[in-house]
């Protein structure tokens, strides 16, 4: 008996991860086609057929592009708490009323044998949420489309197995960017995005909540660099004592591909 996450997509052209728990099979937003998400199922070897729902944190594009279509070609609900739903509903296509799933931001339920707590974000969208996501003993936590960090995340996120973290983009290329000055400001804002550097003290104090692995995540293609994500992080972290592969496990996602396949023991 195993839980599995990977991440099928991530960064300003689509998000869409996966958390599957002894065959029962979820999607965390679904941001990018139907037709890639399903390639990307089957990429890792998961039937889309088996999902058993659509997760979403909040109604921008690039989390929401393939959701109605999977729903309508799967017959799969979605969930998402009332102000998304109305947000996104004009940009789903029908979708069956039973199929139309709220949850309240404020409190906990579960899609099957997967526990799902949502907490709120800074985020320019109707009502963003992350969530914490547990299955017996495993923790995983997603933290991405956030403009600050909360107060209250590193108590949401202490003692995870992992957690999907943002790290959008690099400062002084966004500020001498071609990005328009509208979209830098919004970019820069705590309705915005996390910095690399953000990201890097963020991970600091995870360390330090006994989180054990991080996925940085949601990286810019115009302002940002995987290695330069990486050694930013890696950076801040050396700066306070600490070492990738000694006090946490530290990778990258990527937007063309899966990223890491991370398999736990589920203890029940």
């Amino acid at each position: 008996m195993e839980t599995l996450f990977c991440t099928l997509a991530s960064g300003s052209s689509g998000n869409c991860h996966l958390l599957s728990n002894n065959g029962e099979a979820l999607l965390i937003d679904a941001g990018l086609s139907g037709k890639q998400i399903q390639q990307r199922l089957t990429d890792v070897s998961v039937d889309p057929a088996r999902l058993t729902g659509i997760l979403i944190s909040h109604e921008h594009q690039d989390h929401i592009q393939g959701a109605g279509i999977l729903s309508r070609r799967f017959d799969l609900p979605i969930y998402a708490n009332a102000a998304t739903w109305e947000a996104m509903a004009p940009k789903l296509g029908n979708i069956k009323p039973e199929h139309q799933r709220i949850f309240d931001s404020k409190k906990p339920f579960a899609v099957g044998s997967i526990g799902i707590t949502p907490y709120h974000l800074s985020h320019d969208a109707a009502e963003p949420v992350g969530f914490v996501m547990e299955t017996g003993k495993v923790k995983v936590c997603i933290a991405t489309d956030l403009g600050q960090i909360p107060t209250t995340l590193m108590k949401t996120v202490e003692n995870a197995d992992l957690v999907i973290m943002e790290s959008n983009h690099d400062v002084d290329m966004l500020q001498v960017g071609h990005y328009p000055y509208p979209l830098k400001r919004r970019i820069l804002s705590d309705l915005g995005h996390l910095s690399n550097e953000a990201a890097g003290m963020a991970v600091v104090d995870m360390v330090r909540n006994n989180v054990k692995s991080v996925l940085l995540a949601h990286l810019s293609r115009e302002n940002n660099f995987p290695a330069l994500a990486l050694s930013t992080v890696t950076g801040i972290l050396a700066e306070n004592g600490m070492v990738p592969g000694r006090d946490l496990e530290l990778n990258l996602s990527v937007r063309e591909h899966v990223s890491c396949l991370y398999r736990f023991a589920t203890g029940t």
